[in-house]
């Protein structure tokens, strides 16, 4: 092999190097942009206005959409409900993207939260979906719901 060959392999060597390098970063940067969205709705989550709002979802007291309607009005304590369901709406596209992994939401918010609020609010929700002819109002915390359901039901693993 000559001087010009070696230089070339060398180079193109340098050249795979670098990209193999690159693409580590990018990954480093993706899980750390990641963590950091999931510590600020974490953060969220453990806030005043979010444990106030969810204690008056909480707290309401109704049997299916139209006494919620009569006790509360269409849009009853809308800014407690919008507040706790945009949240779990939110947490459930991240988890629609592969944004947030499933068990990272098991690990911080609550599942049992989760299944309160979301079978709480199901009749409400139902009522909106059918009133305003809207069949996608807070599908992502309904589909949220469900994979924590099936999550939840699923065989526990032994750890040996």
């Amino acid at each position: 092999m000559d001087i010009a060959s070696i230089s070339a392999v060398v180079a193109a060597a340098g050249v795979l190097v670098g990209v193999g390098f690159t693409i580590l970063e990018l990954r480093n940067l993706v899980k750390t942009r990641q963590t950091d969205l999931v510590i600020r709705l974490y953060s969220h989550f453990g806030s005043r206005e979010f444990l106030e709002a969810r204690k008056t979802v909480m707290d309401l007291k109704f049997k299916d959409y139209s006494d919620y309607v009569k006790k509360y009005g269409r849009f009853g304590q809308f800014e407690a409900v919008s507040e706790v369901c945009m949240f779990f709406e939110g947490i459930g596209v991240l988890l629609h993207r592969k944004l947030i992994d499933i068990s990272l939401i098991d690990d911080l918010f609550s599942p049992i939260s989760i299944r309160i609020i979301w079978e709480k609010m199901k009749p409400v929700v139902e009522g909106w979906r059918n009133q305003f002819n809207e069949p996608e109002t807070l599908e992502w915390f309904e589909n949220l719901y469900e994979k924590m359901q099936k999550r939840e039901l699923r065989p526990q693993q032994i750890l040996q």
